[in-house]
């Protein structure tokens, strides 16, 4: 997108300046050997041993667990790989606006508020803090001790949020404290935008920051107070609120406070920091029933340094497709280990590949060779993915009946429970069933169809079915939106390319597609994807395991309301919102759901994150800005940009005369975005993916009758 992509933005009305992105996207890293803070001290992956006790043993259902297992469940919850050093980084580089640590102290956020405003799960035997620590900070109070076990000098000590681990800052020395003023720090923007301050804590953040969630079969009665009983560890949190977590010193004013405001909550956009030019936040996995998704998995050819993780083969199974595109499609090892990687783990290597949040230069591969062989906290993680996959491996599905008064909500009308099986069976089942007929028989033929409606009829039909056939579809099929499908992190030569099997890189991309235009409703956008500049175009078939629990729907939560209750009647609300505009599309928003600036905004870059020569075009407090930007702009027609060079000299041209004009002449909202309008046709041929309506598509069952879809429905709870 222009200029960038990320959490450097600010409030500030300084005329246009778009001209940066031709020489930004000629900026360059400087080559070096990388390695961790593990490796510069001489430590061993012997020194970040494995946790043993079962810390956790309420959690998840208190099922019993095996070691490793329990191994597995504690790195999952616990374990940051080294990515403290991250977080500090960005906290310090990024003016204050990233700030974990901010985030962590109940002054910006009141423990009492955090789960709905945050969308964080506060850990059980903490207390909101009754007094200032000593460094000034507001830090949640243990109330309890924390389950033994735990060595903080390779976990941190915990924040009082779950996910989230305090470390002390080894560059906090004694001038530092001397400087340090914790009361500042949360009020004074001079202060805490200092890109020198030294913070007594970093901030190591695990996995279960944004998979732990509260268990919708034994929910929490107080949500900011829940038990562990109340917790599962790899639901996927579709409460979480990315923006604020993330970036909670954005303002108002500009570009990506909007953008911000728009993003679904339960989202995450994974590739916003290794940036993809494509504003795709998606909802957050839930992880079940690994072990029948790696039975029904397909073989995935794999090459180059991906065969350096443990276990690879060139023809690699079993290989589920674990995002949303079924890009991570290496193996359970490779895509767990990525996800610590893309949260911060070796930071030191990894941001020499890209350039973080703008973008606007070629990406090179994580290359995992290289990481194995300079990063002691790789090898320590790599240590620890079997006991992962393990823990997954156990993990088993929220049943609503199951649930407190879950029954309540499901028809007792034996008669319309049995042909809500039959619709699903007829309707359903081809994709949504990790149960599918013998190689011998097309499942989509009459002959298939019997079969499914057998095997749905049968008692056992929705034990151990992953209800999806993993597969990967076209957008042309599926017509959801397409941003996640686009996204190029994972295709050859780029960040991901490790990551991601020769079958995904080889994939066929789709045929012309048609989308709406939302300046020009009579004009369709007809957007044929050109291999070089975006992905192939596929989605994964999703799982329908406990869909009662997980709505808003769609890969992106757009459809549905979002309640924020994760009580059963709220998520029951959630789901019965959400599976009628599934079922019936003239509910949905449709045209009104593109997500638009709902205020005028401007784009605004730190001055330091631009060659040296740019920096004179920055204002006396240090931002070069583009703007302003008129309420009503469709927020991804400038997130979604990655222009060439020629159509950044024709774009430039037309956006700096249309902004000229808006500011010179102080023209209304409705005025300066006719004016924009203008340069729309350059904006869209530079924009990666220009599918503006985020809750269309998969029309699979709109034309059954109204009476087989209640019925199907009433089926789809009990799953």
């Amino acid at each position: 997108m222009l200029p960038a992509r990320g959490h450097l933005f600010r409030l500030s009305r300084v005329g246009p300046c778009l001209g940066i992105c031709a020489l930004l996207a000629f900026a360059s890293c400087k080559k070096n050997e990388p390695i961790d803070e593990a490796k510069a001290a001489g430590k061993s992956t012997a020194d970040f041993p494995q946790i043993t006790a079962d810390v956790f043993k309420p959690m998840d259902g208190g099922i019993d667990l095996s070691p490793e297992e329990i191994m597995g469940r504690n790195t999952w919850n616990l374990w940051s790989g080294g990515n403290e050093h991250f977080w500090n980084h960005v906290a310090q580089d990024s003016f204050g606006l990233m700030d974990l640590l901010k985030m962590l102290d109940s002054r910006k956020f009141p423990r009492g508020e955090r789960f709905k405003v945050l969308g964080l799960v506060n850990e059980p035997g903490f207390r909101a803090a009754s007094k200032p620590d000593e460094f000034g900070l507001w830090l949640d109070e243990e109330a309890e001790p924390e389950p033994t076990g735990i060595d903080r000098t390779v976990y941190g000590k915990p924040s009082g949020v779950l996910g989230f681990r305090l470390f002390p800052n080894p560059d906090f020395n004694e001038e530092a404290r001397k400087k340090w003023n914790g009361d500042r720090f949360m009020k004074d923007p001079a202060y805490y935008n200092d890109n020198k301050l030294i913070r007594p804590y970093r901030v190591g953040v695990a996995c279960g920051s944004c998979h732990i969630a509260p268990n919708p079969s034994n929910p929490p009665l107080d949500w900011e107070n829940p038990r562990w009983e109340n917790l599962a560890s790899a639901i996927g949190n579709q409460y979480i609120n990315e923006g604020k977590v993330f970036a909670c010193n954005v303002e108002k004013g500009g570009f990506f406070y909007e953008m911000l405001l728009a993003q679904p909550r339960g989202t995450s956009d994974t590739s916003r920091i290794a940036t993809d030019h494509i504003n795709n936040p998606n909802a957050i996995n839930a992880i079940f029933l690994l072990a029948e998704r790696e039975r029904i998995a397909a073989t995935e050819k794999v090459a180059g340094g991906t065969l350096a993780l443990p276990g690879e083969k060139e023809e690699m199974w079993p290989v589920p497709h674990i995002l949303k595109d079924g890009a991570d499609s290496v193996g359970v090892a490779g895509a767990t280990i990525r996800v610590y990687v893309n949260i911060g783990m070796f930071s030191e290597y990894w941001l020499t590949l890209h350039n973080r949040l703008i973008g606007l230069t070629p990406q090179k591969p994580f290359e995992i060779p290289y990481a194995q062989k300079h990063s002691v906290f790789w090898r320590a993680t790599e240590e620890r993915l079997d006991n992962i996959r393990k823990f997954f491996e156990r993990l088993q599905p929220f049943h609503l009946a199951a649930a407190p008064g879950g029954q309540t909500y499901i028809t007792a009308d034996a008669s319309v429970m049995t042909r809500g099986k039959e619709v699903f069976a007829e309707s359903c089942a081809v994709c949504h069933s990790s149960k599918q007929p013998p190689a011998s028989i097309d499942p989509r033929s009459g002959e298939g169809k019997a079969w499914f409606h057998a095997a749905v009829m049968a008692p056992d039909f929705l034990d151990n079915n992953f209800l999806s056939n993993d597969k990967r579809y076209p957008l042309t099929k599926i017509e959801t939106n397409s941003a996640r499908a686009f996204a190029t992190n994972a295709k050859a030569g780029h960040v991901w390319d490790n990551f991601s099997s020769l079958t995904y890189k080889e994939l066929s991309p789709v045929d012309e597609l048609e989308f709406f235009n939302p300046f020009d409703e009579t004009h369709p956008i007809k957007f044929k994807p050109k291999e070089k500049n975006v992905a192939p175009g596929y989605y994964r078939v999703p799982s329908l395991v406990s869909v009662w629990s997980s709505a808003p729907l769609l890969h992106n939560n757009t459809l549905g309301k979002f309640t924020g209750d994760p009580s059963i009647a709220g998520r029951m609300d959630a789901f019965n919102d959400a599976i009628d505009k599934l079922l019936w599309p003239e509910k949905r928003l449709n045209k009104d759901s593109i997500w638009r600036t709902q205020n005028e905004c401007t784009l605004h870059l730190r001055k330091e994150f631009v060659p040296k020569p740019l920096q004179r075009l920055a204002d006396k407090d240090g931002y070069i800005s583009i703007g302003p930007i008129p309420k009503g702009v469709p927020i991804n027609l400038i997130g979604n940009l990655e222009p060439d060079l020629g159509q950044l000299v024709v774009l430039q041209a037309k956006i700096v005369k249309a902004l000229a004009k808006i500011h010179a002449m102080n023209l209304s909202p409705e005025e300066a975005t006719a004016e924009l309008t203008k340069a729309v046709p350059e904006l869209l041929a530079a924009n990666k993916c220009p599918d503006f309506v985020e809750d269309k598509g998969h029309y699979f069952g709109t034309d059954l009758p109204d009476s087989d879809k209640r019925a199907l429905i009433e089926y789809l709870k009990t799953f």
